[in-house]
């Protein structure tokens, strides 16, 4: 999918914000480490240095990983402008925005929603989940109802923008989610040269001072998926996992394929058994190509991975997925992720 495969990749460094180029080279697939030292905040996709700033708001005041990424995945699902986020998410083929999401600590307690309608903050919902109930995951109507009950507000997400979008698709309503996206190209948007910043669900990780690991992860899902589908941002162990002892993986991209290898858990794990963060990220990438080597025509997938020591990994199918990360220093910086395919 475009928006699963590409960020504008001419983006340039502009005050603060630091380009990492791909490079080909050996030292690529070593581990980046944190010699900044803590706190660390790391998300998926090049837009969100935004998330990474409220985040980092929180971290460097000594606060916790937990707080950090729960503020900072809710900068992209209130905006308006992130048609893959919350608010202003393309809606399924029946014109309803539903969102998924899900949050996890150090200790290992965990919450998550799926296919949540009219509530603009999902991961916050999902972190009410963690706290006030003996459960990890409500779905649909029974997750709307403990949010209006806990101080939520129901709310329409379907901008006028992602609705002119879906009507637009309508107008031939072909189920092809590898084809749907080409409906978002807005050249009038100038966030970029190239039209919109293409991206999709956010993944964040962090690591506070105390040395201590949380994530993040949610989504507005496929754009015009069947009504009802669910990916793998708020399953726990696919989109998202964490173990305070070893580190913290997150995904994106379509997500069927994530939860197939149970990606997130599968990276924690190798990194479990001694490899790096990059190496369990490409450990991650092939397994997923070696189970679907005959049915992988425009799929992507991108895994950002985090240990103990503050080093981090990323990798993806294809080329174009890119990520952003503070570390000690405070400084922003943008990467693209190394690949396993070339196109």
């Amino acid at each position: 999918m475009k928006r699963r495969q590409a960020i504008q990749k001419g983006m340039l460094a502009t005050g603060g914000l630091m380009l990492l180029r791909k490079s080909t080279t050996a030292e690529t697939i070593q581990p980046k480490t944190n010699t900044a030292g803590f706190p660390l905040v790391i998300s998926t996709w090049a837009p969100n240095v935004k998330a990474n700033a409220a985040a980092w708001e929180i971290l460097s005041k000594g606060g916790r990983a937990l707080d950090a990424v729960e503020a900072g995945v809710r900068i992209p699902e209130a905006d308006p402008e992130d048609s893959s986020v919350g608010y202003g998410g393309l809606p399924d083929r029946d014109g309803h925005v539903t969102l998924d999401a899900c949050i996890m600590d150090e200790k290992g307690n965990c919450g998550s929603v799926m296919f949540l309608r009219h509530i603009m903050h999902p991961i916050s919902v999902a972190r009410l989940v963690m706290e006030k109930t003996p459960h990890v995951v409500l779905v649909g109507e029974g997750a709307l109802q403990f949010a209006l009950k806990n101080g939520f507000k129901k709310e329409n997400l379907l901008t006028p923008e992602s609705e002119k979008i879906w009507r637009n698709w309508l107008k031939k309503s072909q189920y092809d989610p590898m084809e749907t996206l080409r409906h978002m190209k807005k050249p009038e948007d100038k966030r970029s040269k190239g039209g919109m910043d293409n991206h999709d669900t956010i993944g964040m990780l962090a690591i506070d001072q105390n040395g201590n690991l949380s994530g993040a992860c949610t989504t507005s899902g496929m754009a015009f998926k069947m009504h009802g589908r669910v990916g793998d941002s708020p399953i726990i162990g696919a989109g998202l996992f964490v173990d305070n002892e070893v580190g913290a993986a997150t995904s994106t991209g379509v997500g069927e394929e994530v939860i197939r290898i149970c990606g997130s858990h599968t990276i924690v794990e190798a990194m479990r058994y001694g490899k790096s963060p990059q190496e369990a990220c490409k450990i991650g990438v092939e397994r997923m190509l070696k189970l679907r080597k005959d049915n992988i025509k425009d799929l992507q997938i991108g895994f950002l991975a985090v240990n103990k020591a503050g080093e981090i990994g990323a990798f993806s199918l294809r080329p174009g997925f890119t990520y952003a990360f503070r570390m000690g220093d405070g400084q922003d910086v943008v990467s693209e992720a190394e690949s396993l395919l070339k196109n």
